[in-house]
């Protein structure tokens, strides 16, 4: 089965085209024309038309168009429209900037090139309305192509209605395979399963009559291809007409291509087995995706043992009704998911069965269990792993937390899912984080064990986003709690959040005091976690305050992350010791390699947050060491990689003195002029670019170079590229190498957008300077 991957460039995120792109000739074309006139472009169409998949590839098409970039932005998991600006951000690498991201949104965007492709709107089409009127009329390079199952109403807005693909009328009985696009897709997709098929004079008029009944629609098509592996074409038909006379006495009035996509799924679901067809249902309450522990965990029971899962999940990937996908480069088990409108089909069976709210109770009790494995299990070797998995699990814990937050007496359970995963907030998404504790402790006002952990880990995110007056607040409460529990590691986190904002404050005397406080408590509850986060405090503070025993911290801290196999903390660690190298005994190089080898650690995790600490002290040691252009590029590459993570760290005292220390050196040394065009160029960088400068990986020829060209070939590519290179037409490549025209003609296009190109010469250029590649 393909699996999918989100493609990430300099020149924005696409995800990769896994089958053919059939047809559309005349949709791309009026699509192409209408963007080009309109600032935005809405895409409409019934489910399953194949709206995604034509934005996707006019997206890939005018890629090098845009100087910024093309983006694209999933909306089909979205269910609450506050976020709408958060998911926004976080995928133009903005997250949580502050409490208005469509303000950080509209400012970033104001001298931008680029375009957003947001896809299914439909759900939180208000929402999507609104945000697209202000970043349009605050960035006027900006452009949008969204799709969705009907208009969002803006002013200036243009509509394609996506139609089903082209069918022979009935007269065509000796319709040719390649003139019409539905006969095309239905092949290409039979072929997936049975590589042999051809349309010939015995079976023509059957996959005729299949296309006809389907209607044309893309995804009806696809499914009905799937079964050619145990069904031949005249059983498909057989139970495709058997189908639509069902449905032809309940839904007359149902447009003809909504009725043929209900067909094909309804007739799919009916060729499920019952334990198929239950476990389909149940799955639709998981958000973005799940893998195999919380399929088996949510679904399983009544009518599915525990052990029949696996085989069942197997049978519906081979049934097309779930698609494995790559969630991430680290992810160390297998990731599933449904098609927007498969999850909804199945919602709706779950809903007439009347067991919806039984099963999002299991799917909320299921995330409420991962977050209490997390605070048990996330300070050992697994810390690296439950932060991916975090990752990979954040729509299904917002569904879990937006579920809670609807029902009547469920704030509780919001705080037990939201609450003890603080850090994971923390590391990239302390906005979205902030919100559902406020809410949740808004929800759960019974002063019990459980509000007073929801109370202090909401004063913590509150206390980074530079919200003092509220964590100050939440922090009263918290310790009138922890007086009536007698709660001693209550009493450790408040001194930890106190002395951490105190640091903040540029108060280094009281941050010590109140920081021995809570690592004497960790220490006397046994909470290692705590213990290291004090450890790693008092190691910060010790060093602004130029305290000697900021390296017996430093090392305790190290030995302890060490010990626990924490990747994470041990990343931490590592920048406590780089800053004590490089201040303290003038280490530039070990230093530098300290804070690059915590970047490496945090990358897989994607911890923004942490390595924002790391890119910042490696431009102050740039600056004391080099004082040069870079180091000036490399300060402004720190201030985009904190905005990135949404914490407010640098613009604290301690740390922005350090920054304006550094800054009067470079200045000295290169002058004004050099340091602000370095800075705003680095700044300007995005979370990727300024990790790569940071560690040392960034080249002249990329700097100077068009952003695609990181892109990757793959090895055909590569080859077909050569072969550019010697001179050949795409008639002759595909001759060469024994592959249709077509074929190697998307081979080209693809090399063209991966290299952001316009013509072969440009290609034969880069392949005669990178031989090695």
């Amino acid at each position: 089965m393909a699996e999918s991957k989100p493609v990430a460039t300099a020149r924005g995120r696409l995800p990769a085209e896994l089958t053919s792109f059939v047809g559309r000739r005349r949709e791309l074309a009026d699509t192409r024309r209408l963007l080009s006139s309109s600032r935005l472009l809405t895409l409409t169409g019934t489910g399953g038309v194949g709206k995604t998949r034509l934005a996707l590839r006019m997206a890939g098409e005018v890629r090098r168009t845009f100087a910024d970039g093309v983006w694209f932005v999933e909306l089909a998991a979205l269910r609450d429209p506050t976020l709408l600006g958060h998911t926004l951000a976080g995928a133009l690498e903005l997250s949580q900037v502050s409490a208005n991201p469509t303000a950080d949104l509209a400012e970033y965007l104001e001298d931008k090139h680029l375009l957003l492709v947001l896809d299914n709107c439909e759900q939180v089409a208000e929402a999507c309305a609104v945000l697209a009127s202000k970043l349009l009329a605050a960035a006027p390079q900006l452009r949008i192509l969204a799709t969705s199952r009907h208009v969002l109403g803006v002013e200036g807005e243009q509509v394609l209605a996506v139609p089903p693909l082209s069918t022979p009328p009935m007269e065509a009985l000796a319709a040719d395979a390649d003139q019409y696009e539905s006969l095309v897709l239905f092949t290409d997709r039979v072929r997936a399963v049975l590589p042999e098929f051809e349309i010939d004079e015995r079976n023509r008029a059957q996959v005729i009559e299949v296309c006809r009944q389907l209607d044309g629609v893309p995804l009806a098509l696809e499914l009905a291809a799937v079964w050619m592996r145990t069904l031949s074409l005249a059983q498909i038909l057989d139970r495709l007409e058997d189908r639509f006379r069902l449905l032809a006495t309940g839904r007359q009035a149902g447009p003809a291509r909504q009725q043929a996509l209900d067909a094909a799924v309804t007739w799919s679901y009916d060729l499920c087995s019952p334990a198929e067809r239950l476990l389909w249902e149940r799955l639709s309450v998981f958000a973005g995706g799940f893998d195999l522990e919380g399929a088996e965990e949510v679904c399983s029971g009544d009518g599915i043992a525990r052990d029949e899962v696996l085989d069942l999940v197997a049978g519906l990937v081979n049934k097309s009704i779930i698609t494995r996908t790559i969630v991430t480069d680290h992810s160390i088990v297998a990731w599933y998911d449904m098609l927007t409108t498969i999850s909804q089909y199945g919602g709706m069976r779950l809903a007439e069965a009347g067991r919806t709210r039984e099963i999002r109770v299991r799917h909320r009790d299921f995330y409420r269990m991962l977050a209490a494995q997390w605070e048990a299990d996330s300070f050992s070797p697994r810390q690296a792993d439950w932060y991916i998995r975090l990752r990979r699990e954040h729509e299904n814990l917002r569904e879990a937390l937006d579920f809670c937050l609807a029902e009547p007496g469920e704030g509780a359970a919001a705080l037990e899912i939201a609450a003890p995963i603080w850090n994971f907030w923390f590391a990239g998404f302390l906005r979205e984080g902030h919100r559902y504790l406020s809410r949740a402790i808004d929800a759960a006002p019974e002063q019990t064990p459980t509000r007073a952990m929801g109370i202090w880990a909401g004063a913590y995110l509150a206390m980074f986003l530079g919200e003092s007056e509220q964590s100050t607040r939440l922090l009263a409460e918290c310790a009138e709690l922890a007086e009536r529990y007698d709660d001693e590691q209550l009493r450790a986190r408040i001194a930890e959040v106190e002395g951490q904002a105190l640091i903040y404050q540029g108060d280094l005397t009281g941050a010590v005091a109140r920081l021995e406080r809570g690592l004497a408590g960790y220490r006397t509850v046994q909470d290692r976690l705590g213990e290291f986060d004090s450890l790693i405090l008092l190691s910060a503070a010790t060093f602004f305050l130029t305290d000697p025993r900021v390296e017996e911290f430093s090392r305790q801290a190290y030995e302890l992350a060490d010990s626990r196999g924490a990747a994470s903390s041990k990343a931490y660690a590592l920048w406590t010791v780089g800053i004590v190298r490089w201040r303290d005994h003038d280490q530039y190089e070990s230093a530098t390699h300290s804070f690059r080898e915590a970047i490496r650690l945090w990358q897989p995790m994607n911890d923004h947050t942490g390595i924002a600490f790391c890119v910042q002290a490696l431009s102050w040691c740039a600056g004391s060491d080099a004082p040069t252009e870079r180091a000036a590029r490399l300060m402004g590459a720190s201030r985009a990689v904190w905005r990135s993570s949404g914490a407010h760290v640098d613009e604290t005292t301690p740390y922005s003195q350090f920054d304006d220390r550094t800054e009067q050196r470079i200045r000295a040394a290169i002058g004004d002029a050099a340091f602000d065009e370095a800075f705003q160029a680095g700044a300007a960088y995005s979370f990727d670019q300024a990790v790569t400068l940071a560690l040392g990986e960034e080249t002249e020829r990329d700097r100077a170079a068009k952003p695609g060209m990181a892109g990757r070939l793959t090895r055909r590519e590569h080859q077909i590229a050569v072969l550019i290179g010697d001179g050949l037409s795409n008639r002759e490549i595909a001759a060469r190498l024994v592959i249709s025209q077509r074929t190697a003609e998307t081979h080209v296009e693809h090399i063209l957008s991966k290299l952001a190109f316009s013509s072969r010469t440009q290609v034969a250029r880069w392949v005669a300077e990178h031989p090695e590649r």
